[in-house]
């Protein structure tokens, strides 16, 4: 008889962003709620910051199974900590690329698929890539869920644990992981409040890698390679076109000129299509413009699409006012990719000038948009003078910032600048902006603008002495390109003179998002 070969029904594999949806579906069904389990937000900054050490399992092309991970030092491993401060708020922010020990943070599996040992075949990927990159071990802060029905008996959760390993009674999950090959040391007390079996604290679970030697000389960082990223900006003159295929070729010419130069992304500023006001016949109050201005969207989304395929670059659109699903006037930036496909981020926070003034009203969510190039995050404007927005971008997995902005004033302008250059050094990012100059006479609420575009770094060693990698000169029609080199954000981030990210006192203050992050 022939030899018959099937497909299998069993995948272990790495997690990537385009598995995010389908990892959130499962923590949904895992934990009944998205606040009790990871919101796409985390998940997506778990697989950014460390890709090789976020698994999932595959059953029948379903996903069954999750386990996430991130490496720490044997000091912050060791030592007594909560779960929050170690992963960050849940986004495995605290990944440390030279770190020695492999930090379990999560391992969620379906309830419903039974004897296919899901759980275990996680806990197996997670030890095999300790023995990979000959990491010292694997540690993590272990659910004791029995301990609550015998508290009176053992009020201490140390001596709960202490005779459990004496097998004088049982707990089935430290059970299952000293089955594992996994020891208690200790306890790691208030390690996560919701945790009610356990009383909100946890066993501190270490497995010791038996093939680690003394001085791994293996190489695990992130940064092991060069990343490198061309990123141009252009500064444009607002100017009286009369068409939209004059304003088009307008954008083309600069999409042209960057493409040449072989950038990967091309930004333009916030409200740039408001030269498509300039060809009315009459001039329009402010509320009449936006909505004429709105018209133009889907015109506007597909040939800018059109342009980033054709050119090969990656396009941030500046920002164009839109009428929303829930039909609320928006400033939303289009962002499209050289793939095809194009992403939106809504402006979170209007100005009291555009609340009045254009009836806009601020979005509801600020995420990253996962590109060939990682992902990035987008600010409009005055959404950079809010450090939260950059914060949750920035655990999401960004590592370049692009700021699309509109001012009239170099006060304004200003205001701008240096809350980008504070999200770039807080943040151990790049930030690039991009404004508007010259002015628009028939237009209201447009008459000037002000501008000095540049691309900004952190303040530290590897990078520009002043923190600029390229600007342009005040108020002209100009592009300014820079070779960003993303490895110097790891070494900064890991070994910089100042490090911001990992020293975040996470025991003493966090954000907390409407959606959990």
């Amino acid at each position: 008889m022939p030899s018959q070969r099937t497909k299998a029904s069993v995948i272990v594999r790495n997690a990537t962003l385009d598995d995010v949806p389908r990892i959130a579906a499962l923590v949904l069904k895992v934990y009944g709620r998205p606040a009790d389990g990871y919101t796409p937000g985390m998940l997506r900054g778990q697989i950014s910051a460390f890709p090789e050490g976020q698994f999932l399992v595959e059953y029948d092309g379903e996903v069954v199974g999750y386990a996430a991970s991130f490496l720490v030092s044997e000091e912050l491993a060791m030592s007594p900590h909560n779960w929050i401060e170690i992963t960050g708020n849940g986004y495995a922010a605290r990944h440390d690329p030279e770190g020695d020990w492999l930090y379990g943070m999560e391992v969620c599996v379906d309830p419903e698929i039974r004897r296919t040992r899901i759980g275990q075949r996680l806990y197996n990927a997670r030890q095999q890539l300790c023995e990979n990159w000959e990491l010292k071990g694997i540690v993590f802060g272990g659910r004791m869920p029995g301990w609550r029905r015998r508290r009176r008996a053992y009020p201490e959760p140390e001596d709960y644990v202490t005779a459990v390993r004496e097998q004088k009674i049982t707990d089935p999950v430290i059970r299952f992981h000293m089955r594992a090959g996994f020891e208690p040391i200790g306890v790691l007390r208030n390690y996560l409040d919701e945790d009610k079996d356990s009383g909100g604290h946890a066993t501190h679970m270490v497995w010791h890698n038996p093939y680690a030697q003394q001085e791994s000389q293996t190489q695990k960082a992130s940064y092991s390679y060069k990343e490198s990223v061309r990123v141009a900006t252009v500064q444009v003159l607002m100017r009286a076109v009369k068409s939209f295929e004059e304003f088009m070729s307008n954008v083309e010419y600069f999409v042209d000129v960057c493409s040449d130069r072989r950038a990967d992304f091309v930004v333009f500023p916030e409200m740039f299509t408001l030269q498509l006001l300039a060809f009315e016949k009459r001039k329009l109050a402010p509320a009449e413009a936006i909505e004429a201005l709105t018209q133009f969207t889907p015109r506007f989304i597909e040939e800018m699409r059109e342009l980033a395929i054709s050119y090969n670059i990656n396009i941030i659109g500046g920002s164009h006012p839109t009428r929303t699903d829930d039909g609320d006037i928006q400033n939303v930036a289009y962002v499209f990719l050289r793939n095809g496909s194009v992403h939106a981020q809504e402006k979170i926070h209007p100005t009291p000038d555009e609340r009045h003034w254009w009836n806009i009203k601020g979005g509801d969510s600020v995420d990253v948009i996962p590109t060939d190039c990682g992902p990035i995050g987008v600010l409009i404007c005055y959404d950079s003078e809010f450090p939260e927005l950059a914060r949750r971008l920035t655990d999401e997995g960004a590592r370049i910032l692009f700021t699309p902005f509109c001012t009239d004033s170099r006060q304004g302008y200003l205001r701008v600048r240096y809350c980008c250059q504070a999200r770039a050094i807080e943040n151990q990012l790049y930030v690039v902006t991009s404004g508007c100059t010259g002015n628009l006479p028939n237009v209201s609420n447009m008459d000037i603008n002000y501008a000095q575009s540049a691309i900004m770094t952190p303040c530290d060693y590897p990078f520009a002495r002043e923190g600029i990698a390229a600007e342009v000169a005040e108020n002209v029609e100009a592009v300014a390109v820079a070779d960003l080199d993303l490895t110097d954000l790891s070494w900064a981030r890991a070994e910089g003179t100042v490090r911001n990210l990992r020293d975040r006192r996470f025991d003493m203050y966090r954000v907390a998002w409407r959606d959990g992050g």
